[in-house]
């Protein structure tokens, strides 16, 4: 069972916020967004009937539900959501501290694999470079969509880059990609760590 806390305060505000709400909402929708990595961020979005999920892990607060995302459950763990009236309204706030960390195994969805790959193997030596590289998704296919920032962009290796490092590293490590592909736009090359 997910150990998480929403104060009395911050059940009270997201009650009256739901209450305001026109159409069906069922409740809350909690979840990380890039999960286990350092761009990791935890966000409350609306649950209307069209955002759930079969595996969605539902719990009952005081006056609505929150329905978590089953794959960010284990990086919600231990998170803490309060609320803070002043003079100005509030403040909601959440605090997730395992949102950022790396908790991949076998079994998790590709795309947290692939995060995972990528924070914690390609971009330590891309930095070095002033460079990073993101997923932008992974397709039906099983495809790879990365794209290059900083001073990869525009960068005269990033083929090399690309099919060297990062797609050998990344096909390696995780079997069920077919392959990686690059939608970085290179024609701004200004920040390049090495202009053609």
């Amino acid at each position: 069972m997910l150990k998480l806390t929403i104060t009395e305060s911050a059940q009270v505000y997201l009650a009256e916020l739901l209450a305001k709400q026109e159409g069906e909402v069922l409740g809350i929708r909690m979840f990380v967004s890039s999960p286990g990595t350092p761009k990791a961020e935890t966000c409350i979005a609306y649950c209307r009937p069209d955002d759930m999920k079969d595996d969605d892990v539902v719990r009952e607060f005081e006056g609505f539900k929150t329905f978590f995302e089953a794959r960010s459950v284990v990086f919600l763990e231990d998170a803490f959501v309060d609320y803070n009236a002043d003079k100005f309204g509030g403040q909601l706030t959440i605090k997730a501290p395992n949102s950022k960390m790396p908790n991949v195994n076998d079994d998790s969805p590709l795309e947290d694999r692939v995060n995972y790959v990528l924070y914690n193997e390609v971009n330590p030596s891309l930095a070095s470079h002033g460079g990073e590289v993101s997923l932008v998704e992974i397709t039906e296919e099983s495809v790879a969509i990365l794209r290059f920032g900083g001073g990869c962009q525009g960068c005269s290796m990033v083929d090399e880059t690309l099919k060297h490092g990062v797609e050998r590293n990344l096909m390696e490590k995780i079997p069920e990609l077919t392959a990686v592909r690059d939608v970085t736009d290179h024609s701004d090359s200004s920040g390049a760590y090495f202009k053609g």
